[in-house]
Parts: structure tokens; sequence; C-alpha cells
């Protein structure tokens, strides 16, 4: 066996067992019994000044962790309120899904290589060629999050097209529930119940729900 074939197979298994670990370490171990909206946003109310920090180094650990992504996201809206929350959010998830697209790159790509033959060659070539594209449109019909960060790892697209693409393709979903969290959540604080009848709150459940037919739009769009 080549020493560069036999490295990607070192690298290769190595990359599994990282995944592995990950899913055991949030499932299986007592890590879980931290990792709950309840104590998640106990940490943070003691963390002060520190907390966005804190939250968005959270995120991104999250990410590569497999942690689910709804979780965080209410989390950091319920927290910080609409805006700030959102700000913060995006900021996790862009630090997140980068780690996790270089653990991909590097432990996966060169196994990944080995294997595409000349059928599969002109997809990864295409990708790399069209990367922004293909993410953005990815993000937008909201392709399993964490799955596509490391996957993307092993294919032939450029960072910088892999970034601009997530950047901008998770704006969107990102603010609409965060708004709709960070919104229901105001209302809560306050006790003020009426204001579940104002425009506000129905102008963010109005982008809730449209937040679910987004995907079906891009795909008509882009037929």
């Amino acid at each position: 066996m080549p020493k560069r074939h036999h490295k990607g197979w070192v690298k290769a298994l190595l990359f599994l067992l990282f995944i592995l670990a990950a899913v055991s370490l949030i499932r299986f171990t007592p890590v879980k019994n931290y990792l709950s909206a309840s104590a998640l946003g106990g940490l943070l109310d003691q963390a002060g000044f520190w907390a966005p920090l804190i939250y968005m180094l959270l995120y991104a650990a999250g990410v590569c962790l497999f942690l689910p992504g709804t979780l965080l996201t209410g989390l950091g809206a319920a927290v910080f309120g609409p805006y700030w929350g959102f700000l913060y959010v995006w900021f996790g998830a862009m630090a997140g899904s980068s780690a996790a697209f270089f653990i991909g790159r590097t432990l996966g790509r060169e196994f990944a290589a080995s294997l595409i033959g000349e059928r599969l060659k002109k997809y990864d070539d295409a990708i790399e060629r069209n990367g922004f594209a293909a993410v953005l449109y990815l993000r937008l019909i909201y392709f399993p999050f964490t799955p596509m960060n490391f996957g993307m790892g092993l294919t032939r697209v450029r960072f910088r097209d892999y970034f601009a693409g997530t950047g901008l393709g998770i704006v969107a979903g990102t603010f609409i529930f965060t708004f709709f969290i960070g919104t229901l959540k105001d209302v809560w604080v306050s006790g003020n119940w009426v204001e579940l009848v104002s425009l506000k709150v129905f102008f963010s459940l109005g982008l809730f729900i449209v937040s679910f037919f987004i995907p079906k739009m891009i795909k008509k769009i882009k037929k």
C-alpha cells in the first residue's frame, strides 16, 4: 500500500473515531446533563460580561459535537433576545461550521479523494468551480447543518466559497428563528400578555411559518 494511501486511511479512521467519540460524549456520558437549555442558560446568566463570548464558543463546540442546532439557536434567542441573539448565533454558527469543515478537510479529504473514480470526479471538479453557488443553495434548502459542515470538507470546494455561501445562506433562517423565539421570550419576561396579539408577534409568527416553505420556493426557482 503506497505511503500516501496508507496515510489517508489512518486519517479517515481518526475522522470516524472523532465522530463516534463526539456522539458518544453527548449521548452516553454525564456531559449530557449539562447540555440542557436550563443548565446552559444558568451558565450564561452567571457569566455576566463574558456571556456572549462564552455562548459563541459553546455554539461552535456544539456544532462540532453534533449538538442540535435548534437547542443552541433557541438558547441564544432566549438569553440575548431577537437581535443580539441573531448576531451571536450567526457568529457561533460560522465559527462552528468553519471548524467542522477543517476537521473534515484535514482528516477525511485524502481518503475521500482516493475513492473518487472518473464518474464522480466531474462532480468533485464542478463543486470546486461552483462552490459558492452549491453551498448557498444547500444552505437555503436547509440541508442538515452539521453533516454538511463535515461533508463539504471532504470535497474540493474552496474554503472561501464555503464560508461565503454558508454566511449568506444561513442569514434568513437564523434571523427568522431567533426573532420568533426572542419575541416570545420578551413577552414572557414582561408579563404583558396583551403583546401576544401585537404586530411584532404576528410578524415573527408569519416569518416562522414562511421559513418552512423556503426550501420548496428555492427548489422551484432553481427549476
